[in-house]
């Protein structure tokens, strides 16, 4: 069954982890795990529609590089981005996916929004708050949500899990 905006937003901003993807100039698209927040924050380029926004940070983990990743290169040649969250259980009944399709943008450390970015991240996940990412922030505005479940959920019942499921159905 497909999900209308609200109930793909929903699933999506209840997952833990989302897969961000990325496409460069002619270039192959690159999907990359995220850490992630789901924010309705006034963010500068948040469409006047008042959607919300979702935000990511590069941080700590080990990365070759943190400002010279190719997410970061991509979005700056081509903003388009998608994020997909997703449910895998070996119960097919319990699969589902939700994704958002926007326009994102790169903010650095010591700007305002790079800071509310973190903030949000450091509410939803607890390794954050003792050590808070640094990196670029990514904000994507302007969604479209999509989303799609094998059955209803009953009562607005949120998502259990978030492992990996091939979805071509939005």
């Amino acid at each position: 069954m497909r999900f209308d905006s609200d109930q793909a937003r929903q699933r999506f901003a209840a997952a833990r982890v989302a897969r961000l993807a990325t496409s460069g100039l002619g270039g192959p698209p690159l999907v990359v795990p995220v850490t992630f927040a789901v924010t309705l924050a006034r963010f500068e380029a948040v469409d006047h529609s008042g959607g919300a926004a979702i935000v990511t940070v590069v941080d700590h983990r080990p990365k070759r590089t943190r400002t010279g990743l190719r997410r970061l290169r991509d979005i700056l040649a081509n903003p388009a981005v998608s994020l997909l969250a997703d449910h895998y259980d070996d119960d097919w009944s319990r699969l589902w996916w939700a994704r958002a399709d926007g326009l994102a943008r790169i903010v650095l450390a010591g700007e305002q929004e790079h800071t509310m970015a973190v903030e949000a991240l450091a509410a939803r996940y607890p390794q954050y708050q003792s050590l808070p990412p640094t990196g670029p922030a990514i904000i994507v505005s302007h969604l479209r949500w999509s989303g799609w479940a094998a059955i209803p959920t009953v009562g607005g019942a949120e998502p259990t899990g978030d492992a990996g499921r091939d979805g071509d159905e939005g």
